[in-house]
């Protein structure tokens, strides 16, 4: 090897170094201290240095049945949430891909939800809620429904968060899916419509497949975020009534920074980071099946 090819060597090592290191601060450090906890026994207000205990808070926590509520909660939250996003977004990029009077202003009005901060939309749909003087029970005695308490309800407070969660995201997925949409070719469909293919056959049969991993990626974005999903159900919500909507996010909070107990919080979130990991690999590897 001559010296030139070995300082070439070196420099391709060097180049991204810094992305490496500051990756490995951001993500692999947090993790890896996450998980260090989460074996030890650590008050807070106890004063004590952390003590280590292997596996003994996994074994308390992951048997816990509030633990237990919260998981199911998180997964009905994130799947109901996202596979209606997932939906609706699609079929709104597919219906904003065709040309007609106003388009522009509709493309605009989809970035409100995005850019209003998650409290701020919190704040708005309690009112919004609110049995006495919120506007959807307006809209359900006007239907001549029922009035609902939402999210004073147990029964009821987990679909009202999914609802906003929906309106608030939704147009997330519709312009990523538009922005798929826009790059591909229009020569398969023209030669479909030659064929005498419907519009519902080109879209289910030729328009879908060519933008599946456009989705697929929208979807793995959006379900990650799901799964973490932490200021719309505390400031709406937190938590209540009683645990109705306490989800893993929610109840690490609390057993951090209400009750203090360190170890236990961290098996929480080492939990979520698993799930998260484990969707997120789970999702791609299918959709590579799919592709092959």
């Amino acid at each position: 090897m001559t010296h030139n090819s070995y300082a070439d060597s070196n420099i391709r090592w060097i180049y991204p170094l810094p992305a490496i290191l500051f990756v490995a601060l951001l993500m692999v450090f947090p993790v890896l201290y996450t998980t260090y906890i989460s074996l030890t026994n650590w008050t807070l207000t106890s004063g004590n240095a952390p003590s280590f205990v292997g596996l003994e808070n996994f074994g308390q926590v992951l048997i816990e049945p509030r633990f237990l509520q919260a998981l199911w909660r998180t997964m009905v939250f994130t799947i109901s949430a996202v596979a209606a996003e997932a939906v609706l977004g699609v079929a709104a990029a597919l219906l904003l891909d065709r040309a007609f009077v106003g388009r522009n202003l509709v493309k605009l009005l989809l970035l409100l939800p995005l850019v209003a901060t998650p409290v701020a939309v919190g704040i708005v749909f309690n009112l919004f809620y609110d049995p006495t003087i919120g506007l959807a029970n307006y809209v359900l005695e006007s239907l001549g429904l029922p009035a609902s308490s939402w999210i004073s309800d147990a029964s009821t407070v987990l679909l009202s968060l999914v609802i906003v969660d929906v309106w608030q995201w939704t147009p997330m997925i519709t312009l990523i899916v538009l922005a798929g949409l826009a790059a591909l070719s229009d020569e398969p469909a023209e030669a479909a419509r030659i064929d005498g293919a419907s519009e519902w056959q080109i879209i289910r049969l030729i328009t879908i497949p060519m933008v599946m991993p456009v989705i697929v990626t929208a979807v793995i974005l959006r379900l990650i975020d799901a799964l973490k999903t932490f200021d719309i159900i505390f400031a709406m919500t937190g938590g209540g009534p009683g645990y109705a909507s306490e989800t893993l996010n929610l109840i690490g909070y609390k057993y951090s920074f209400e009750y203090f107990r360190m170890g236990q919080a961290a098996v929480i979130l080492v939990v979520l980071f698993l799930i998260v990991l484990a969707c997120s690999v789970a999702i791609t590897r299918l959709s590579k099946r799919r592709a092959a």
